[in-house]
């Protein structure tokens, strides 16, 4: 078995059992994997949450659930010394609670900040995935303690390398998204889906004057890496292009017959910047 950890950002409800669920099973306690994480300082499974939207027309929040990814080439792992970090068969990604101290570069070398450093011990410090407890036979849950406690399964624990198991399932239905950070695809224990990359919302309208939105107008949008999107307007004249990449440029065409095309040229921003309304349209007669 690998284990492994699915977080299905699209269903995180920020309600932070799952950091709780971290604090309570690691604070206070140590095993021979890991030192006792300190009660304040060190988010071992952190919520990440953002604003989405540049317009007051059009604001969402996301969240994603953030932990260690325990990656197939970990850069914490290269930059230790003496073995401090090392791999398990499993792909599990442990810190040497012995071997790190001292081992400051360990917690710089982690690109998505996963590592923390535990001032009083002189050690860095990350997710286990509870391995402790996962080694333990009489451990009657068999998975992290977080997805345990996760009530709407946003993230889902199970085998890697079982293609009928639930993590493949949802992996199948979602779209795979990375973090950023990342210099390269981690393809660890941990795999993130629909965490937002950007939008482009707007609304169409029929002639300014009729003060009417415009349901079943059509949607183009080319990237200009050449991908077509294309959707209709829907019952309050909106349309919205969602999991689209950052920092691209886009020239939307908007047709309704009957009435003259609108051509717009926009483009998306990068990081919790990239989205953007593109704005009202108003139709005109042929």
């Amino acid at each position: 078995m690998r284990p492994g950890m699915l977080v299905d950002a699209g269903r995180c409800m920020a309600c932070y059992a799952c950091f709780m669920a971290c604090k309570d099973e690691h604070c206070g306690w140590g095993s021979a994997l890991t030192k006792p994480q300190p009660e304040m300082g060190q988010y071992w499974m952190n919520i990440v949450e953002w604003e989405r939207g540049d317009s007051e027309r059009r604001i969402k929040t996301a969240s994603v659930p953030t932990l260690c990814e325990h990656c197939e080439n970990p850069w914490c792992m290269a930059a230790a010394k003496d073995g401090a970090v090392y791999k398990r068969p499993d792909g599990i990604v442990i810190i040497d609670p012995e071997k790190a101290v001292g081992q400051r570069q360990i917690v710089d070398a982690c690109p998505i900040h996963a590592i923390y450093w535990n001032e009083a011990l002189q050690l860095p410090q990350k997710c286990t995935l509870c391995a402790e407890l996962l080694d333990d036979p009489e451990y009657p849950g068999k998975e992290p303690r977080c997805s345990e406690a996760c009530p709407n399964q946003a993230l889902i624990f199970g085998d890697l390398d079982d293609p009928d198991n639930l993590l493949h399932q949802r992996m199948a239905i979602r779209h795979y998204t990375p973090l950023t950070g990342f210099p390269t695809d981690p393809h660890g224990n941990v795999i993130h889906v629909d965490v937002p990359t950007a939008f482009l919302f707007g609304t169409v309208y029929y002639p300014e004057e009729e003060e009417e939105v415009c349901i079943g107008a059509h949607v183009k949008m080319v990237c200009e890496d050449g991908t077509v999107y294309e959707q209709d307007t829907n019952w309050a004249g909106d349309y919205e292009f969602e999991w689209l990449p950052e920092g691209k440029k886009f020239h939307i065409t908007i047709t309704k017959d009957g009435y003259k095309p609108i051509e717009i040229d926009t483009e998306t921003g990068t990081g919790t910047h990239a989205d953007h309304v593109v704005g009202m349209h108003y139709l005109e007669e042929v």
